[in-house]
């Protein structure tokens, strides 16, 4: 059975600095308010610089997910769904991704809150592995707020065995969708 997609959830509300490269560098003395506002950096000597990839993203699946058994149920003022995902990125973010989605959606109205978990396959800037990520946020129908996005810690494998950061996505309101990863490597 194939799920309708909430389409709140990906309204641009607010412009995103996008760096021209791959490394963004920082002085040293910024190194630990960086990390106190959980910003990557990667100490280079006495730089510190922050990798970004960027890359498009395109969802091939959205299926509605049995669970069984079924959890308990608790009427509340908006339902709740879960559902997988399969996505397949490109660009400087390149390869594909597994997603647990689950929210609380009220899709006549536009309203609600998703949280997604996804396995993460591929390269970022052309450096292989694997990892997790996770992102969230809150829709009142014309916008998008309360966002989370989180390089899981330790979740790292192959060139990417410990990558730690954040990141973001954006879909336009012409539908395309895009991801990014601010993200340090030892």
């Amino acid at each position: 059975m194939q799920a309708k997609r909430p389409q709140g959830f990906g309204l641009r509300t607010r412009l995103h600095h996008r760096s021209k490269g791959k490394l963004r560098p920082r002085s040293a003395g910024s190194a630990e308010s960086s990390e106190r506002a959980g910003l990557p950096s990667r100490r280079v000597a006495n730089i510190i610089a922050v990798m970004r990839a960027t890359g498009d993203f395109r969802v091939v699946s959205f299926e509605a997910a049995k669970l069984d058994p079924p959890p308990h149920a608790i009427a509340t003022g908006l339902p709740v769904g879960v559902a997988t995902m399969d996505k397949r990125y490109e660009g400087g973010v390149s390869g594909r991704s597994a997603t647990i989605f689950t929210s609380a959606f009220d899709q006549a109205r536009g309203i609600g809150t998703y949280v997604a978990m996804e396995s993460f396959e591929g390269s970022l800037n052309a450096l292989a592995g694997a990892f997790n990520f996770v992102h969230a946020a809150t829709t009142s129908g014309s916008d998008r707020t309360h966002e989370h996005f989180l390089i899981v810690p330790s979740s790292g494998a192959g060139g990417l065995a410990s990558i730690r950061g954040s990141g973001g996505l954006t879909v336009d309101v012409d539908g395309k969708h895009e991801i990014w990863f601010e993200y340090e490597l030892d």
